[in-house]
């Protein structure tokens, strides 16, 4: 999405900088942006991305339309964007008439929604994908034979961008529907481990549904059917596939196949190096943050093994944003439930400063913003402010 010069926007955050009491350098660094960026954005003479505009939000402890009251909040328009990522996979085997890119193109288009996923930047997903699936299906009914494979794999990939976007919006239905197309795309790629791809996204039909127990069946079914493990990219699909079926045994109540695939993910972990993998991230890292996870969906009897995770450790900065926000939402419901609140409300703001728009999303981060909320007296005004950016309940 462009980013406009808005001379509002950057009188607004130069006014709540100076309420805040912070140099542009603080402010710069706490966004994690260059301050020379932030001194053409406060004066009028550059863009600012939603991504930019949300980390110096998070990084005031203000809501971002504070900043952007010219502005819609990126949640209203990534529900005002759903209606057109629905009718772009409505035709999926009808597509409309229209303009196609080379393959290198489309190539270079998913992969950035690939990014932005990874990223937690859902509006621009929002934004964008509705036009790319559609481009994308025109593309597969179309091509020769031997570009069908490439453009299958290119339409999971996309899928599985706008899923984010759709499952992370509470819009179960539209997720579900991805999915199956999804499942629709990939034997035509004649990519195996896109299998396993698709039998880790779709393990979140399961936890919308609440079927946990369905969940890790189908994912044992799919671990059969993942090939041995002899080379990274297997290693590493197994691998997430164990990390997934322990967290939702963990949901199930199920604590010792939660630890035995917990215990199989860490065993992979160690034999490849942290990387993007079929556009999943896995290895050491990953596998720790899981552990916090799968502690957490055991329930508040297992907080402890969560919060020793936490005091070893912390995500190193080259993960993926969603996933490192995750570990950090994660780890403030483990510590509201041993009675740290405050340390809570820390994790929930590190966790905003990190990917603001994957945080306001999580149901978790509501649930418990709100108890803090009620719970918590110190410090009221920013936890409220907090409480009211995320629609706590």
């Amino acid at each position: 999405m462009s980013a406009a010069p808005r001379h509002g926007i950057g009188r607004r955050i130069a006014y709540h900088r100076s309420v805040a009491r912070l140099t542009q350098q603080q402010l710069a660094d706490a966004a994690a942006i260059h301050v020379g960026t932030l001194r053409k954005i406060e004066r009028g003479v550059r863009g600012v991305s939603d991504s930019v505009l949300e980390a110096i939000a998070a990084a005031l402890g203000i809501d971002p339309s504070l900043l952007q009251a010219d502005r819609e909040q990126a949640s209203t328009r990534i529900q005002h964007a759903l209606p057109a990522i629905s009718a772009a996979i409505a035709a999926y085997d009808l597509p409309e008439d229209g303009p196609i890119r080379p393959l290198t193109q489309l190539r270079a288009a998913v992969d950035e929604a690939v990014r932005w996923r990874l990223a937690a930047q859902y509006v621009q997903i929002a934004s964008r994908l509705p036009e790319l699936l559609a481009e994308l299906f025109r593309a597969f009914h179309i091509a020769p034979a031997e570009q069908r494979p490439h453009l299958a794999a290119l339409l999971v990939a996309a899928c599985r961008s706008a899923d984010a976007v759709a499952y992370k919006a509470g819009a179960h239905d539209l997720s579900a529907r991805l999915i199956d197309l999804m499942r629709w795309a990939a034997p035509a790629a004649d990519d195996h481990l896109l299998d396993s791809t698709v039998a880790y996204v779709r393990t979140e039909t399961f936890f919308a549904a609440g079927t946990h127990a369905v969940g890790l069946r189908a994912l044992e079914h799919a671990l059969d059917a993942t090939p041995s493990p002899r080379w990274p990219a297997v290693i590493a699909a197994r691998g997430a596939l164990h990390m997934r079926a322990a967290v939702i045994a963990g949901r199930a109540g199920n604590a010792t196949a939660a630890d035995t695939h917990l215990a199989e993910a860490r065993l992979l972990g160690d034999h490849v190096p942290e990387a993007i993998y079929s556009g999943t991230a896995f290895g050491p890292s990953s596998v720790r943050i899981h552990e916090v996870s799968v502690a957490v969906s055991l329930g508040s009897d297992h907080v402890q093994r969560a919060l020793e995770v936490a005091r070893q450790w912390a995500p190193p900065v080259d993960l993926p944003a969603e996933r490192r926000s995750g570990f950090y939402i994660e780890l403030a419901r483990a510590q509201l439930w041993a009675g740290l609140a405050a340390d809570a409300f820390e994790s929930l703001k590190v966790a905003r400063k990190i990917a603001p728009q994957h945080t306001r999303s999580h149901r978790w981060v509501r649930e418990d913003a709100g108890t803090l909320r009620r719970l918590k007296r110190a410090d009221a005004e920013t936890l409220t402010s907090f409480a009211e950016w995320c629609n706590a309940t």
